[in-house]
C-alpha cells in the first residue's frame, strides 16, 4: 500500500494533463475536421497564412479546394483554412421561430 501512495501525485499529473491538454487538442482536432467536411462552395475563408478568398470549387478526390481571391483563383488544401479566422467571416445565424 505504501508504494501504491508514492505513485499517486504522479498518476494525478497526467490525470491533469490529459485533461487540461491532450483533451482539448484532440477536440479542436476533431472540429477542424469536421469544419474542413462542411466547406461549400461560395463560403468565404480565410488561410491560416491570412489569405482572404471565397470558395469556387471543391476536390473530394484529393481533399482540396480552389479559392478566387482579388489577385485570381488558388488551389490550397482543405487544411490549410483557418476555422477560427472563417467563421468570423460566416457567422452562423439562427434559425427564426
Amino acid at each position: 500500500m505504501e508504494g501504491l501512495g508514492q505513485f499517486f501525485p504522479l498518476i494525478l499529473i497526467f490525470i491533469v494533463a490529459y485533461f487540461f491538454m491532450i483533451r482539448p487538442q484532440m477536440k479542436r482536432q476533431k472540429d477542424e475536421k469536421k469544419f474542413a467536411e462542411a466547406l461549400k462552395k461560395g463560403d468565404k475563408i480565410i488561410t491560416k497564412s491570412g489569405l482572404h478568398g471565397k470558395v469556387v470549387d471543391l476536390n473530394e478526390k484529393d481533399h482540396s479546394c480552389v479559392i478566387e481571391t482579388m489577385a485570381g483563383r488558388l488551389k490550397f488544401d482543405r487544411s490549410a483554412i483557418s476555422m477560427e479566422m472563417s467563421k468570423k467571416l460566416n457567422p452562423v445565424v439562427p434559425a427564426k421561430k
